[in-house]
């Protein structure tokens, strides 16, 4: 536990820890969030420049605080924008009614002092930046709040409608006005644009995150239904035979038949083959072929938009005996899924090849940052979350007649107490191999298992 806390102080400390921590959604959604953030201080910075530098008196004051003002109202509204789109608060009407109201009395103010107010350029200049700049933000941030494109549209074209029918009335120039709708028109659809979109952008991501976790979490149901087959067939069978023979014992015994004997000694002898069988079941020693493991791999990575590299010596993958095949299929079952299902990989390299003697299959991947990370990791590390493919409740500590257990080839379990590093090692450990898993470098993170070259035997 010091040891966790210790390394977590440490990652808080360091630069830009806080930002590797986040998940791609989360970063894309906090980008999102200052970026509408930021178009507040390009508002505040375009308009209060100007005004500083050509505006004496109590005059530039009032506009600066006007601006600054509505400039604050176009980021909480959307800040609560955003979040309404994400589902998690109602949408922010009285927000965006103030803001239509501060952005209505902002141009007004500005367009009342330009045609009424003390002269100058400076001050048309101001405030005719002010008047035009408001509306354009104005109604791009409240383009957020609204999902229907035909209201979007019908919110621009209201704004740059609105700009000249309060422009015209105050005493601005007919040409004047037609050019302050234009450029309402061209400006408040390009940010109102720019804000659909980038909603669609958050929308589109989180939707492609949940579903790369859907499809892990339908690996793991289809893995769980392929044992529940493997189970019942296993089973089922036996099960019948065990009833009827049990049966006929009872009838022979009844009947003072001597054969009901040997009924009793087939139904113990099919018992204890049941219990074989499905000790292997639960070991996860059927179906488990090398070949398949890295074409599987290789599938469901690319599908999850992960950049993938598979390097296979010809030498290390054919003609393996069955239990060496069956041990290093495992290792990339559970590595593969560990990659889908914790961290945030972009890439992920699986090579299998010879050397000294011994096949090393190795699994290396850049996800620690948000998923797996450095404390679950490295053999010093605490277990992760480690959801097992298998049946629940189990793990290292087994069950069944040899306390093997049905251990998941769930995801994680990369660090001393996972259920998963501990059932890898157990597989390894009965081929005399050796398993290696933890981070190798900033945000690398590597799974090497070893194991001694044995090619299968082939009789005449």
């Amino acid at each position: 536990m010091g040891a966790e806390a210790l390394t977590y102080g440490e990652s808080m400390r360091e630069p830009g820890g806080w930002w590797q921590r986040k998940s791609t959604p989360a970063k894309v959604e906090t980008y999102t969030r200052w970026s509408f953030h930021f178009f507040a201080v390009i508002e505040v910075v375009s308009l209060g420049l100007p005004i500083l530098g050509g505006i004496p008196g109590w005059l530039a004051g009032l506009l600066l605080v006007l601006v600054v003002g509505h400039a604050v109202a176009c980021a909480v509204t959307a800040s609560r924008a955003l979040d309404w789109t994400r589902g998690r608060r109602e949408q922010p009407v009285h927000t965006l009614w103030t803001l239509g109201a501060v952005t209505a009395a902002v141009s007004v103010t500005a367009i009342v002092i330009a045609e009424h107010g003390p002269g100058g350029d400076a001050v048309d200049s101001a405030t005719g930046g002010i008047f035009s700049v408001v509306l354009i933000f104005g109604a791009g941030v409240f383009a957020m709040g609204v999902r229907d494109r035909r209201r979007v549209y019908g919110l621009v074209a209201g704004f740059a409608v609105g700009s000249g029918v309060v422009a015209f009335p105050l005493g601005l120039p007919g040409a004047a006005t037609l050019l302050t709708m234009l450029a309402v028109l061209l400006g408040a659809g390009f940010l109102a644009f720019t804000s659909a979109f980038s909603v669609w952008l958050l929308n589109a991501v989180y939707e492609l995150d949940e579903a790369r976790e859907t499809r892990a979490r339908l690996a793991v149901a289809e893995e769980r239904l392929r044992f529940g087959r493997d189970l019942h067939d296993v089973m089922g069978r036996n099960l019948a035979v065990i009833a009827l023979k049990s049966e006929l014992a009872v009838q022979l015994t009844r009947r003072g038949r001597p054969e009901a004997e040997e009924q009793m000694v087939e139904v113990q002898r099919i018992a204890r083959e049941s219990q074989r069988e499905v000790r292997d079941v639960v070991r996860g020693y059927r179906e488990a072929d090398l070949g398949v493991e890295l074409a599987g791999a290789q599938g469901v990575l690319q599908a999850a938009g992960i950049h993938c590299t598979f390097a296979a010596d010809g030498e290390a993958t054919a003609g393996l005996a069955a239990d060496v095949q069956s041990a290093l299929a495992w290792v990339v079952r559970e590595a593969t899924t560990n990659v889908l299902r914790h961290g945030d990989a972009g890439w992920c390299v699986v090579s299998v090849r010879v050397s000294d003697g011994r096949v090393v299959l190795s699994v290396e991947n850049d996800g620690v940052g948000a998923g797996a990370g450095s404390r679950g990791g490295g053999p010093g590390g605490g277990g992760s979350r480690a959801e097992g493919f298998g049946v629940e409740g189990s793990g290292a500590e087994g069950s069944g007649a040899e306390g093997s257990g049905a251990e998941g080839f769930g995801v994680g379990g990369f660090g001393v107490g996972g259920s998963g590093l501990v059932g890898l090692r157990e597989r390894l450990a009965a081929v005399e191999g050796t398993l290696e898993a933890g981070p190798v470098g900033e945000g690398v993170f590597r799974v090497v298992a070893s194991v001694p070259l044995r090619v299968r035997e082939v009789t005449g």
